[in-house]
């Protein structure tokens, strides 16, 4: 295990959804912007202790991605894996261009619309198709969500901790 003290600040990349095979493959449920991307890093880091795991191959196959981790050799071993989180360092991640941010930075922030409204902050981001959607949690039991465009991303303000969005509260 990488101590996070040492290890920087964690990102999830995906998580164990399943066992592929009876070689002891997992089946991968990957956040990455394309799937099959989780698979250019390696270690892997898994579970709430972050024990490093050595990605040995890994393909699409069919709509997901299987991996075979090298401490892995059969299906039981495989099985107490499942619904693990695989996680990275940040450091290891490629650097981004200008405005633009992997959505573990913007998670946590607090959103304002442009009259100066807390709206929340951000929980989470959902990948649509059409465009990405950011998740708030209003902090009364509810959530809102809105896309998350070159607008919103033209008010990010990571100094401050939080965005600003072109959003009317009672929308």
């Amino acid at each position: 295990m990488l101590p996070a003290s040492e290890a920087g600040e964690w990102v999830v990349l995906g998580r164990v959804s399943g066992i592929y095979g009876v070689r002891g493959m997992v089946k991968v449920f990957s956040f990455t912007e394309s799937r099959d991307s989780i698979l250019d890093y390696s270690p892997w880091y898994l579970g709430p202790d972050r024990r490093p795991w050595v990605l040995e191959d890994g393909r699409m196959q069919g709509e997901g991605v299987v991996a075979k981790l090298a401490q892995v050799e059969d299906r039981e071993q495989a099985r107490a894996l499942i619904g693990q989180e695989i996680a990275v360092i940040r450091a290891d991640l490629p650097e981004l261009g200008a405005g633009e941010f992997y959505w573990s930075t913007l998670t946590g922030l607090r959103v304002l619309n442009r009259e100066g409204i807390v709206l929340g902050t951000v929980s989470a981001f959902l990948e649509t198709g059409a465009n990405d959607v950011m998740v708030i949690d209003d902090g009364k039991g509810g959530e809102l969500l809105i896309p998350w465009s070159a607008e919103a991303s033209a008010g990010v303000d990571l100094p401050a901790g939080q965005i600003v969005v072109d959003w009317q509260a009672d929308w």
